[in-house]
């Protein structure tokens, strides 16, 4: 059966450049065109598509508020194919990536050459097979609620004290990233280094973005630098196209090899704190596409670290988290709600 895919663009040559690329691939089937917000809107409620590509930068209505709209009336899975490099721009596609859009592609430079249809092509299949569901933000702000104390493993007498979390995320990572961070207490004692997934071209104001919306202080980490003490709760993120590793309480960036066709990778990360602190980590892997993390979380829970994963409910991909779990690396399988109160709990007291 073909997918049926929703073209939005303000671009005519965009648009049918997208339409003929699908046309020409079985298992492909264009149901409408869009060239404005309101239109897409529409469409989408009129044909019930399987898949929408959608502009951030439209006249009448922004994607932003077109992916608002289609998760709360329509739920439509969308993959976000744009050109935005400012900061503003690049908030906005934040923003609809929290709010229930699956993923971005980037359609500056050369979009019209074969390479780039190749990469349409494959991520509308992989965006297609997404369940979403309505109300995507309402989702993530009511699984964020702080869970009963009893529902939560308590801290156990007498285990090491942690020194840092690493945590991990690709495919719906940014909005579950940011619901996790702003469920953290300001005073949230331990430095979190972070890997979130998304294309180099987007990353670049990811820290700001999620440094405005958190009670901790959000900053790509810098090469060389010291793990901040305890008692100096920040969030270093990985930069775009750069592992971020921890070695000798320093932190460093490098552009060795991908893992899992991802730089940065989670699993570089999690190794990395594995062989430095051991016990005196915990590490969490949040949702997304593939297996990248599982194996360094099965490396962190024999090193004696903390391992979380979040479950399959809570997930808008359950895909990093179910390989997790098929390896046996989970120590707790949590709601995204539930993972800052955890991570709190473990900070005060070391739980295991």
């Amino acid at each position: 059966m073909s997918v049926r895919v929703l073209v939005v663009d303000d671009s005519l040559t965009l648009r049918k450049r997208i339409s003929g690329a699908l046309a020409a691939r079985p298992g492909f089937e264009v149901v409408g065109e869009a060239e404005d917000g309101r239109q897409a809107i529409a469409l989408c409620q009129a044909l019930r598509p399987d898949v929408m590509t959608l502009d951030m930068m439209m006249p009448l209505m922004s994607g932003l508020a077109v992916t608002e709209h289609v998760m709360a009336y329509c739920p439509t899975p969308i993959l976000i194919v744009s050109a935005s490099t400012n900061r503003g721009e690049l908030f906005n596609t934040y923003d609809a990536l929290a709010a229930g859009a699956v993923d971005v592609l980037d359609k500056s430079g050369g979009y019209l050459d074969a390479a780039w249809e190749e990469s349409l092509v494959t991520a509308l299949r992989v965006v297609a097979r997404v369940k979403v569901i309505t109300h995507v933000r309402g989702r993530l702000k009511a699984s964020k609620a702080p869970a009963a104390a009893a529902a939560l493993p308590r801290p156990a007498p007498g285990s090491n004290p942690l020194r840092a979390v690493a945590i991990g995320a690709s495919t719906g990572g940014p909005g579950a990233v940011l619901a996790l961070l702003k469920s953290l207490p300001p005073d949230f004692p331990l430095p979190i280094l972070l890997v979130l997934h998304l294309a180099p071209a987007f990353g670049q104001a990811l820290a700001d973005w999620l440094d405005a919306g958190s009670p901790l202080r959000v900053a790509f980490a810098q090469d060389g630098e010291t793990l901040p003490s305890a008692g100096q709760g920040r969030v270093l993120l990985a930069p775009p196209g750069q592992h971020l590793t921890l070695r000798h309480g320093r932190l460093w960036l490098d552009q060795g090899p991908e893992r899992h066709f991802c730089r940065p990778s989670v699993d570089v990360l999690f190794e990395s704190l594995a062989k430095d602190l051991g016990p005196a980590s915990a590490a969490c892997l949040l949702t997304g596409m593939g297996s990248d993390g599982a194996a360094g979380l099965l490396a962190l829970r024999q090193a004696g670290a903390v391992t979380i994963a979040q479950d399959e409910a809570s997930c808008v991909v359950y895909g990093m988290p179910r390989a997790a779990v098929r390896l046996k690396a989970v120590d707790h399988l949590l709601s995204l709600g539930q993972i800052a109160p955890f991570l709190a709990l473990s900070a005060a007291g070391g739980s295991r």
